[in-house]
This record gives structure tokens, C-alpha cells and sequence, in this order.
């Protein structure tokens, strides 16, 4: 009997898959992305069996579908629209809740009561801010009505720091002798990056950049095949995320690094890797050293 025949969906189960769905749609992932249960693991914070079964439930579905031996790949069907009657995310209630963390107004721990009463936000609303949260990797629910921050870079010394370790593996991570090329999901990637280059780097929120970008060297260093190099990316994204979020993305510097992503992509297409490993050096070290400028260390006020 198949896996799929054989599914029993939990409610954990379902949630996870909702939340997979979740980042296929936030980070644009097309047909060949790879979904491999570690890292959804690591992303979600939960064990690598439930990730499995919400995999499988998805497969059911006909929205991912299995590899030989390197987990799983988005399929082609457009996923459904969320399943929620909740009205549009509000941008400035997760801005507020983003500066409330931050600036350490909220405790490690929150009932969705306290923050009901806190932003004085309906429940549909409160229910799409946590779901995004909870998406993005930032926040958990506990048992009960509980939820959980979970651990990020609050201080520029720590981001700039951030930088000089991806300087570090990135690049090489490219040279690997395991690296083997995705390249549907690279082909998929330069098409968001060109999306971006045309225009909707001007229309779309910095929190949907972010994805876009990170997503990328995601993908990159998913294809060197070292566990190590691909789990220690997916953790620190993690952790700079609400950083990113509260720098005010500076759109014309953003146009240029998506320049050179397509630069790096183009090279790795070409089997081009020792050019591709030097010039993403040279992006992420003129990256990091832009983001953690005086202009960029003044924004962040308080989170130093």
C-alpha cells in the first residue's frame, strides 16, 4: 500500500502542512524546489516525524512529490488560497508586534489573551498575525493558548557578525565536492529575481524580499549537500529575520543585489562554481558591510 493510501492526518499533521504551504507561497517556490524534512524540521520546531506525515499529506494532495533519496519537491499545481475567513494580514500590527519584541516590551512567553488586550486585535486578526509569525520562524504555540518567542539577533554587533559567518560557508559551500545542481528550483529562483529587476522590487514589502533572497541562498547552499553548511544557514535566517525586518530596505541598493544574484545563478548554471564561489563572496561581503553601516546601526535604536 502507498504512503498515501496509508495517511492518517493529525492535527499536528495539518497544521504543518498548512504551514509548508505557507512558505511555498511566501517564497514563490515553483515546480523542483526541494522540501527536505530536516529543514522544515529545523524551520517549524518540531521533530522531523510529524514533518514527514504533513509531507506525505501534501503529496496526497498532489502539491509535492517525492525524490530518489533527497526528500521531497514542489509539484506543479498552484496550491490553494489559505484556508481562513480571516481578513488580509495587517502589516502595521505585525510592525508593532516585531518593535515590541525587540525592544523587549514582551515577555518570553504570551497568551493570546495578553495579546488580544495588548493591540486590541480581533481574533481573525490575531489568528493570521501568530499563523505568519509561526511561519516565518520566529514564534511557536505551546500547549495550551501559550506562545513562545523564539531566539533571534537583537544587537548589531550580532548581526554584523552574522555576515562574516555566512562569508565563511556560503562561498564555500559552493565548492563542495558533494555540490550537485538543482536546477529547476536556481531556474525558479533567477525568475523571482527578474520579477524583482522589473518592477516588484518597488511594490513588494520588505518582509516578501527578505523571503525571496533568503530563499535563495537557501537554495544555493541546499545543492552542496553538507548538512552542517545548509543547517547553520537555515538557523541564522532564522535568527536575523526580525533584523531584517525592521531595517527600512533601501530599494535601489536591494536592485543591485538582485543583480548579482542572477550573476551567481547564471555561473552556477554554467558549472561556472569557483567564479560563482568569488563573486558571492564579494555580494556578501559588500551586503554585510551596507547593512551594518552607521545609517543602518542608527534605524535599529533600541535592539543594539
Amino acid at each position: 500500500m502507498s504512503a498515501q493510501m496509508q495517511i492518517q492526518p493529525t492535527a499536528l499533521t495539518r497544521r504543518l502542512a498548512d504551514q509548508i504551504l505557507d512558505l511555498i507561497r511566501n517564497e514563490d517556490l515553483g515546480e523542483g524546489a526541494r522540501l527536505t524534512e530536516r529543514g522544515l524540521a529545523e524551520r517549524l520546531r518540531v521533530s522531523r516525524t510529524p514533518v514527514k506525515g504533513a509531507l506525505h499529506l501534501l503529496e496526497s494532495r498532489g502539491l509535492v512529490r517525492p525524490t530518489d533519496g533527497r526528500g521531497f519537491v514542489v509539484a506543479g499545481g498552484e496550491p490553494p488560497p489559505p484556508q481562513t475567513d480571516a481578513p488580509p494580514q495587517d502589516d502595521a500590527l505585525y510592525a508593532r508586534l516585531i518593535e515590541d519584541r525587540l525592544g523587549e516590551r514582551l515577555p518570553d512567553r504570551i497568551t493570546e489573551t495578553e495579546l488580544l488586550r495588548r493591540y486590541g486585535a480581533t481574533r481573525a486578526q490575531l489568528t493570521v498575525l501568530l499563523r505568519r509569525a509561526s511561519a516565518e520562524g520566529w514564534m511557536e504555540r505551546m500547549p495550551g493558548h501559550g506562545w513562545a518567542f523564539l531566539p533571534t539577533l537583537t544587537s548589531m554587533t550580532g548581526y554584523r557578525d552574522s555576515y562574516r559567518f555566512r562569508l565563511t560557508i556560503e562561498p564555500a559551500a559552493i565548492l563542495e565536492p558533494g555540490f550537485v545542481l538543482n536546477a529547476p528550483a536556481l531556474e525558479q529562483r533567477r525568475r523571482q529575481q527578474l520579477a524583482l529587476i522589473r518592477g516588484e522590487i518597488h511594490t513588494a514589502s520588505d518582509a516578501r524580499v527578505f523571503e525571496l533572497n533568503s530563499g535563495l541562498h537557501e537554495t544555493i547552499i541546499e545543492c552542496s549537500g553538507n548538512r552542517f553548511f545548509i543547517d547553520a544557514l537555515i538557523r541564522l535566517n532564522r535568527l536575523r529575520r526580525l533584523m531584517e525586518h525592521r531595517q527600512k530596505l533601501n530599494r535601489d541598493d536591494a536592485l543591485e543585489r538582485c543583480r548579482e544574484h542572477i550573476a551567481i545563478i547564471d555561473l552556477l548554471l554554467e558549472d561556472r562554481r569557483e567564479e560563482a564561489s568569488a563573486l558571492m563572496h564579494r555580494h556578501l561581503a559588500t551586503v554585510g558591510l551596507a547593512k551594518s553601516s552607521p545609517r543602518h546601526e542608527t534605524s535599529l535604536g533600541s535592539a543594539s
